[in-house]
């Protein structure tokens, strides 16, 4: 499987000619090498409703006819815009045809807000445990911390867990930290970091914790990949 950051929170998965991106956020992030133009994907997976995650969403569908898999409010709205679209909920899995994406908890917000300035409600906030040729890939979307990770890990072997290090609309370093260790992630790739001011992490500083605790630490930067 090849995996690779386009900056924020945004990721893709690539393996056996299919391709699954996750909350696309290109245009309006100024690290990003990638644009949506550029996005070849079937499948489109969106944590929640902010507009930092999923601001490329109609886009970047069009031009692949690719699903829209996401809660079934946030789901909705897209319907509305003549997507393809699956909406689902917190604990439950959807199969992709060639992988499979289960819905976990975040503990966040989640809302959309129209151009006119309207707010509206788009469901609970979650993250994805995607199967995928053996490999198990979970994606935590924007989260604080919260002691059912180490349920999480516990229940599943996670090869890679994407996790936010920002901090203040996030977890921070020492959150994420506890959060691999629970997830019991055998690599992790910080996420959420940098894009803006308020949320400048060190990722490089990150990975040698990682390192300390037993667990691998990828850093990339935008557009680049490695294979899991």
């Amino acid at each position: 499987m090849n995996i690779t950051y386009h900056g924020h929170s945004c990721v893709q998965l690539e393996s056996g000619g299919k391709s699954v991106v996750i909350d696309p956020f290109l245009s309006g992030n100024p690290l990003a090498v990638a644009k949506p133009e550029d996005i070849r994907c079937d499948v489109i997976l969106l944590t929640h409703g902010h507009s930092d995650h999923i601001l490329d969403t109609e886009t970047i569908a069009r031009k692949n006819g690719a699903t829209v898999v996401a809660t079934f409010e946030l789901a909705s709205h897209f319907e509305g815009k003549g997507l393809k679209t699956i909406g689902m909920n917190i604990g439950g899995t959807v199969d992709l045809g060639f992988a499979t994406a289960k819905m976990i908890q975040a503990f966040h917000s989640s809302s959309v807000t129209l151009e006119d300035g309207t707010v509206l409600y788009a469901g609970m906030p979650g993250g994805f445990i995607i199967r995928w040729d053996g490999k198990t890939v979970l994606h935590s979307g924007d989260t604080g911390l919260f002691s059912d990770m180490d349920m999480i890990g516990r229940r599943h072997d996670i090869d890679l867990a994407f996790l936010p290090i920002g901090d203040l609309f996030t977890m921070g370093p020492d959150d994420a930290l506890q959060a691999a260790a629970w997830l019991r992630a055998k690599a992790v790739v910080p996420i959420h970091y940098n894009t803006f001011p308020p949320i400048r992490q060190d990722a490089k500083a990150f990975a040698e914790r990682l390192q300390a605790q037993g667990q691998r630490g990828v850093v990339l930067a935008p557009g680049e990949s490695f294979a899991l």
